[in-house]
């Protein structure tokens, strides 16, 4: 008898073999392994195989006297729902508050809707597929939410839940970065010149660092190093809940221009005293807490007050690393001050506003091929 047929006698027995759920399973039937038994056998594994392809297998059904029978297979009754609990809760622990909170909002408002209800077994690539066409989200939003699911169908195939993980055949979806639409000295100087106090301190400050908001939140006074003209990015604030900042390269030491110090200088006033946090909300006067505090009764209203065309906060980033670059200044070196760990993000993001290659360029290589001209040219 051929074992690939997952029939095969056992002394005095036969074996039956069969995976179901990704899992390998061995059940012997007490018949000895004479032709008729073994035919009848090779029926048995096919009118399993059948059950199995219809979702309708039941182990007792098979062999009743089998352990898996008593104790129900391995992840017959496992839903997508259980796999991405399992996943929030071991990601809790290795996971940024911020980060993990992203996680279980994709969750619980996108992925237990759509599939929590299915065993694992059922969840397949063209379902998947299917939803994500339904979508009207960003396509950046999208695969964010398909990070849960990954990792939660990726663990259940590592532990033999089912055999394959669907979802490594649904590619992301092309996201494209949104184009730099930085200010315009005019409109920074109309920006600046609508707000008043801390606010106006606070913006000058990131339009001449290029820090994140995030990280303009969790700036403290002992950051700064006024004897070396520089300040220390050592930490970010998101969700009101303060970590280290978005990259390892992002923990960086940025210079400071004579107008982000004018902005500290005058800051002093407000906050230096205190030694903690160097930005506060003028309204409170207590320390930031989010973005969107930020955003919402600073930042807005300041635009309208200005007359300039509405762009978010980050766009201070934007403006930062447009001005070094439109003055000459190296790409490398505006990398590291932006917290890039390399120029790539710089030559992607902001290649439009890297000048062109010095007219120049070459002239040192012709003058050293000069020298040695009067030696003959080389033939073809």
């Amino acid at each position: 008898m051929d074992r690939r047929n997952g029939v095969t006698p056992r002394g005095k027995s036969i074996q039956i073999d069969f995976y179901l759920d990704g899992r390998r399973y061995r059940e012997a039937l007490k018949l000895p392994p004479t032709r008729a038994n073994l035919e009848h056998a090779k029926r048995l594994k096919a009118s399993i195989q059948h059950a199995i392809a219809l979702g309708k297998f039941r182990y007792a059904d098979f062999f009743p006297d089998s352990n898996h029978a008593r104790n129900g297979s391995r992840s017959s009754a496992q839903t997508v729902a259980d796999a991405l609990d399992d996943f929030l809760e071991a990601s809790r622990r290795t996971c940024e508050h911020s980060t993990w909170r992203d996680y279980k909002s994709a969750v619980e408002y996108h992925l237990k809707p759509a599939f929590g209800a299915l065993l694992l077994r059922d969840i397949t690539a063209a379902g998947v597929k299917a939803w994500l066409g339904g979508l009207t989200i960003s396509n950046k939003r999208i695969n964010n939410i398909l990070i849960p699911l990954r990792s939660a169908l990726g663990d259940a195939f590592a532990d033999g839940l089912i055999d394959r993980n669907p979802v490594d055949r649904v590619k992301n979806l092309p996201n494209r970065f949104e184009e730099p639409q930085p200010f315009t000295p005019d409109e920074v100087s109309r920006i600046l010149e609508a707000c008043a106090g801390q606010g106006a301190n606070l913006f000058e400050f990131a339009f001449w660092t290029g820090l994140r908001t995030s990280e303009l939140i969790a700036l403290e006074w002992g950051d700064v190093d006024w004897r070396k003209g520089v300040v220390h990015v050592r930490r970010a604030s998101v969700r009101k809940r303060t970590k280290q900042t978005k990259t390892a390269a992002g923990e960086r030491t940025v210079m400071l221009f004579p107008p982000a110090v004018a902005a500290l200088q005058r800051q002093k006033a407000f906050t230096f005293l205190a030694g903690g946090r160097v930005f506060n909300n003028p309204r409170t006067n207590e320390p930031w807490e989010t973005d969107g505090q930020i955003r919402k009764t600073c930042w807005q209203p300041a635009l309208k007050r200005a007359g300039v065309v509405y762009r978010n906060p980050y766009q201070t980033r934007h403006t930062y690393a447009s001005t070094l670059l439109s003055a000459g200044e190296n790409p490398l070196w505006v990398a590291q001050q932006m917290g890039h760990k390399d120029w790539g993000m710089i030559r992607r993001r902001y290649g439009r506003w890297i000048p062109e290659v010095d007219a120049s360029a070459g002239g040192k290589v012709m003058q050293f091929w000069a020298q040695f001209g009067h030696k003959g040219s080389v033939s073809a």
